[in-house]
């Protein structure tokens, strides 16, 4: 899989699952310039896979930072979702939603460090997540910290039930976790199939329950909206928090 220096590499895989009714998931995967498979590199994992290289142009994006900034290679595995099931799969409590952190924990992380040269480590694995990516994210992450510990959130849409998953962590027991958060200040009542919410409360919320439960916690609002337009400009001191070269999380 060894790639010139400059290249922008893109490939698809179909991970077959036991978990997902679909029976198998489409992953979209960024393999950064001079990829090499006997080196080891950290793995960005994004809900939403489709809009974040659409939209969120995060394979660009990393590859301009790479190349121009000097950071540390990293893979991206961005696995696509079928939006007609999309809240059942990311809402916690929903029907879906434990089938689809078992596809997480079981299929998709074992496949990508079978097949590509990823760094098998907690402090290597970034879980990436707009809206209600951001969601199930968080449940990835406080299901299985051995697996995830550090997670970029652009307006989660951190819902009751999510809410209540937070608050159940014992004191300190967050202490591992690192949270990059964004939201725009616009988003303070945007229509959801779920009703209409707003965004900023949900995130300050969110903030102070993770910062209670022993998390760290970067926080910020911008002006912005809930869309693509706001988080792709949000992208490059997201994960620049993580992975560039003044890397603090």
């Amino acid at each position: 899989m060894s790639e010139s220096p400059v290249r922008r590499t893109v490939v698809k895989h179909i991970i077959p699952s036991n978990y997902l009714e679909q029976g198998e998931r489409s992953v979209r995967f960024y393999l950064p310039p001079g990829y090499q498979e006997w080196l080891s590199y950290p793995v960005v994992y994004c809900q939403d896979g489709e809009d974040f290289f659409n939209f969120g142009r995060i394979a660009t994006i990393s590859h301009r930072l790479i190349l121009e900034e000097s950071w540390e290679p990293f893979i991206i595995a961005a696995v696509d979702v079928d939006k007609s099931v999309r809240t059942e799969e990311y809402l916690a409590g929903s029907e879906r939603h434990e089938a689809y952190l078992n596809f997480w924990f079981e299929e998709l992380v074992p496949f990508v460090e079978k097949n590509f040269a990823a760094r098998p480590s907690p402090d290597a694995r970034l879980l990436a997540g707009d809206s209600l990516g951001a969601t199930v994210s968080m449940s990835i992450a406080l299901r299985r910290p051995d697996l995830f510990n550090r997670l970029l959130s652009l307006s989660g849409a951190y819902y009751g039930a999510s809410i209540a998953q937070m608050k159940a962590a014992g004191e300190g027991e967050l202490a591992g976790l690192g949270v990059w958060m964004t939201v725009g200040l616009q988003e303070t009542a945007y229509e959801t199939d779920r009703g209409i919410h707003n965004f900023v409360e949900l995130n300050r919320a969110a903030k102070r329950i993770l910062e209670s439960k022993g998390a760290y916690v970067d926080y910020r609002e911008k002006d912005g909206e809930h869309k693509w337009g706001f988080w792709q400009t949000e992208l490059p001191e997201a994960l620049g928090a993580f992975l560039g070269p003044q890397a603090h999380m």
